[in-house]
C-alpha cells in the first residue's frame, strides 16, 4: 500500500445514474490531485449474502461463495482510499451495497470468546473514506439511515470518514448533470481527499 489508491464502489442498481454520475466527479476530482482510482459499480460483480456460517474467521477470508468479492477483496486491501455511495431506497442503502458492507467481514479477527473483543486487518493504516448517498427528496431527513449504514461499518473497520456528502432533491436518471455546482462539490470533495491521504 505505498502507492496511494482510491477504490470508488457505486451501490446503485441503475447504471449511469446519479450516483455513478457522482462517483465519478469524486473520482476526477481524487485523479487531479495525482491519485490512481478504481470504479467499481457492484451491479456488474455476482455477489452472494452473506450466511453468517463464520469460516471466514478460521480461514481469514470467505470459503464459502466463489463470486466477485473475491476479486474485490485484493482491491479494497490496496486502496488506502474508498469511496463510497448508494441511493435511498427505503431510507437506507440498496441490497447491492449492503450485500457488499456485510461481505467485508473476513477483515476482523475475533477472539473466541463469544461476545467478544475484535480487532481489523485494515485499522492503524491510515485508511479514509469519504461516503455518500442520493436521495430524491429535498429534506435530508428522508434519507433515513443510509449515510450512517455505510460509515458505522467503516468506522469499524478501521477507517477514517473523511466526509460525508449528500446529495437531494434529485430522482430522474442524470438529474445531476443539470447541476454543475454539485458536480464541483463532488470534484473537489474527491480531491480534498485525495490530498489528505498523500
Amino acid at each position: 500500500m505505498n502507492e496511494v489508491k482510491i477504490l470508488g464502489v457505486g451501490g446503485s442498481p441503475r447504471k449511469n445514474g446519479n450516483t455513478d454520475i457522482l462517483l465519478d466527479s469524486f473520482l476526477k476530482g481524487a485523479e487531479s490531485a495525482g491519485v490512481k482510482t478504481k470504479k467499481v459499480h457492484l451491479k456488474e460483480y455476482s455477489i452472494e449474502s452473506c450466511i453468517g456460517c463464520e469460516a471466514c474467521r478460521k480461514d481469514g477470508t470467505c470459503t464459502r461463495s466463489h463470486d466477485g468479492m473475491e476479486l474485490l477483496y485484493p482491491q479494497i486491501e490496496e486502496a488506502k482510499g474508498l469511496i463510497l455511495g448508494s441511493p435511498v431506497y427505503n431510507y437506507n442503502v440498496t441490497a447491492e451495497m449492503k450485500t457488499f458492507i456485510d461481505r467485508l467481514y473476513p477483515f476482523y479477527e475475533f477472539t473466541e470468546q463469544r461476545p467478544g473483543p475484535y480487532l481489523s486487518k485494515l485499522e492503524d493504516q491510515g485508511r479514509k473514506a469519504l461516503v455518500f448517498t442520493v436521495c430524491e427528496q429535498v429534506l435530508a431527513d428522508e434519507m433515513g439511515f443510509t449515510l450512517e449504514a455505510i460509515s458505522m461499518p467503516l468506522e469499524a473497520l478501521g477507517y477514517e470518514i473523511f466526509d460525508r456528502f449528500e446529495a437531494t432533491g434529485y430522482f430522474s436518471k442524470g438529474a445531476v448533470l443539470k447541476d454543475g455546482d454539485i458536480l464541483e462539490k463532488a470534484f473537489e470533495a474527491g480531491k480534498k481527499l485525495a490530498l489528505n491521504l498523500k
